[in-house]
């Protein structure tokens, strides 16, 4: 079996899995308890780093590139 992560909670009594996932008896597994508001500060920290880099990337002041920069073409690309 490869290595996978499973989100998982404590109810209180047991620690439960989040999704259905077949594991076989004994099968040997680590437990990382994540702090709930480091989770939550995290998660918003990265939120906002996430907002102000599409910001950046789409914003009024970005300048349209023309077709003859680009250097190597995409063979795959179908434009929509």
């Amino acid at each position: 079996m490869s290595v996978i992560t499973l989100p998982a909670h404590f109810d209180g009594e047991r620690i439960r899995l989040d999704e259905p996932y077949e594991l076989k008896p004994d099968t040997k597994l680590l437990v990382t308890v994540l702090p709930e508001e480091q989770e939550d500060e995290e998660r918003e920290a990265w939120f906002r780093l996430s907002s102000q880099g599409l910001a950046t990337a789409y914003s009024e002041e970005e300048p349209e590139y023309p077709i003859d920069l680009i250097k190597e073409p995409n063979p795959d690309y179908e434009a929509g």
